[in-house]
């Protein structure tokens, strides 16, 4: 079948990309891009860099802009994954959603509104099996956002293997950022085609536990 996946750049959407090409064809990328950093529905980190993960991933990528606004945001979703089932002839969309009742119930509304199948294969992974998932097929992932306390600028840009996941436990924060603490950017993944090296960076912090790592510079390698 012909799918859609909302991605991010993360490692949960990329996850879920790795998941579904298994038995479909994965025709392009959808990425809203939201101006508000503290959306209940989208990944605003790294975003900007979206068009070289699309081409890492030979995965045409179809991209829309919104203000962030709660629920009105939607609205920009719906609009996009419309004109993803016009121009590619999708039949259903693919999400990395784990927990969220809030975005899952919202995606799959947006779904059934437009007779679209809405596939989540990684819905109430258990966390330490995922991270082992992700360990063992060689998924290069790196934080390139964080949002809570105990976590510092010094996360931002770190790669996210063993050794981090057992300090993130330690901390008493969630391995895979489930409750929003931090939002990740995969550099090299099974689907990738070429890996993404991040050639210049800075860090943006808003606050002492919260901010961003600013991909200035990006090849392909």
């Amino acid at each position: 079948m012909k799918l859609a996946v909302l991605y991010s750049g993360g490692k949960d959407s990329t996850y879920a990309l790795l998941k579904a090409k298994k038995e479909n064809e994965i025709v392009c990328l959808l990425n809203v891009k939201s101006k508000n950093n503290e959306s209940y529905m989208f990944q605003s980190a790294a975003n900007n860099i979206l068009e070289f993960q699309s081409s890492a991933l030979e995965i045409p990528l179809l991209q829309k802009e919104t203000l962030g606004e709660k629920e009105l945001e939607l609205e920009d979703l719906k609009k996009l994954i419309e004109e993803a089932k016009e121009r590619y002839k999708i039949v259903g969309l693919v999400t990395g959603t784990i927990k969220s009742v809030y975005q899952s119930s919202r995606i799959q509304k947006i779904c059934n509104d437009l007779d679209l199948w809405c596939f989540n294969p990684l819905w109430q992974i258990d966390e330490e099996e995922y991270l082992e998932e992700l360990f063992e097929n060689n998924f290069e992932v790196i934080i390139v956002g964080i949002a809570a306390y105990p976590l510092t600028k010094d996360f931002l840009g770190k790669k996210l293997d063993r050794k981090l996941a057992n300090k993130l436990k330690e901390l008493n924060v969630s391995q895979i950022g489930e409750g929003g603490e931090f939002e990740s950017f995969v550099i090299n993944s099974p689907v990738h085609k070429r890996k993404l090296e991040i050639i210049d960076s800075d860090n943006n912090m808003t606050g002492e536990n919260s901010g961003e790592l600013v991909i200035k510079e990006v090849k392909l390698k």
